[in-house]
């Protein structure tokens, strides 16, 4: 009596109603339900957790519906999740912290050193108009000098834009991976390529930032173990994900072996950090491939 002066429906917790009830029209138009999850609330007020396995027979009009209390292991997964949300938010609060400071210093290294050193070298050039005739040797010591100034200022801007790059946040992504690939063949004299075809758009400013540090250090292994002659930088999309591909002609090395180097756990690290997947593949004297995934699901 007590069952049959109240509707099942004011037993399932409010939140719970809507899907609930989705999956009972679903029912009724042939569809099994299997290990569906909901919460109902006890007579006492108590919330627990119920799994259903539902079969219609649509001849007898009749439900044959079996639930089994799971409120146990669900408190126990919420709270793991709660705990790991918890951790992953203060991961992120430090990562953010990092990169706010690596502005900071590329700012005062880009802003305060290189406008130092440019000073220094205009006044190193001044000489040589207000001295003219200052002796040969003199002459070349101050040219030297000014050069070296010049090559100061270049390598001062290129720390700068390895701790932060301000074209990321003012271009996007794409220019900056183009600007690192020719930077790299620059120091390198190693061929590198790159091509992007994905809506930009689509990713957050932490997974472009991350997508830039994995590129970065990945470049980085090439420059010091690969010996390869050709690098190519990818950003594409496929299906539901947006992948980076930095991949090499070197001599590569056997992917089988778990390595554990800062390097590629500071890849993997990003990588989980914004819900992606790292994927490193290689052989020996075949190149080496690193490509991290991100799904997207608008």
């Amino acid at each position: 009596e007590e069952l049959y002066s109240r509707p099942i429906e004011a037993f399932i917790h409010e939140q719970d109603r809507l899907r609930t009830g989705q999956k009972h029209r679903n029912l009724l138009n042939g569809q099994a339900m299997h290990n569906f999850q909901n919460r109902y609330i006890t007579k006492g007020g108590d919330t627990i957790w119920l799994e259903w396995t539902s079969i219609y027979f649509p001849e007898k009009e009749m439900m044959l519906e079996l639930a089994r209390n799971i409120t146990p292991q669900k408190i126990s997964a919420l709270a793991t999740e709660a705990q790991y949300n918890k951790y992953k938010s203060l991961a992120t609060h430090f990562k953010n912290s990092m990169e706010k400071d690596r502005k900071y210093l590329a700012y005062e290294l880009h802003e305060e050193l290189a406008q130092l050193a440019a000073g220094m070298k205009m006044e190193i050039e001044t000489i040589s108009f207000l001295v003219p005739d200052l002796p040969e040797l003199a002459k070349n010591k101050l040219t030297h000098a000014a050069n070296t100034a010049k090559l100061l200022i270049k390598t001062i801007q290129r720390l700068a834009f390895s701790i932060s790059p301000a074209m990321l946040g003012q271009f996007g992504l794409d220019p900056t991976l183009q600007w690192l690939c020719r930077e790299f063949t620059i120091l390198t004299g190693q061929n590198c390529g790159y091509s992007s075809s994905y809506d930009e758009a689509s990713l957050s400013e932490e997974e472009k930032t991350d997508f830039f540090r994995i590129c970065q250090e990945a470049l980085a292994n090439v420059m010091a173990h690969a010996h390869a002659s050709h690098t190519h930088i990818s950003v594409s999309k496929t299906g539901k994900e947006i992948i980076l591909c930095i991949k090499d002609d070197g001599i590569g090395f056997d992917s089988e072996r778990e390595y554990t180097g800062a390097g590629i756990v500071n890849m993997r690290e990003r990588a989980a950090s914004i819900g992606g997947r790292l994927e490193i593949k290689s052989n020996n004297q075949e190149g080496t491939s690193v490509c991290v995934s991100v799904k997207k699901y608008s």
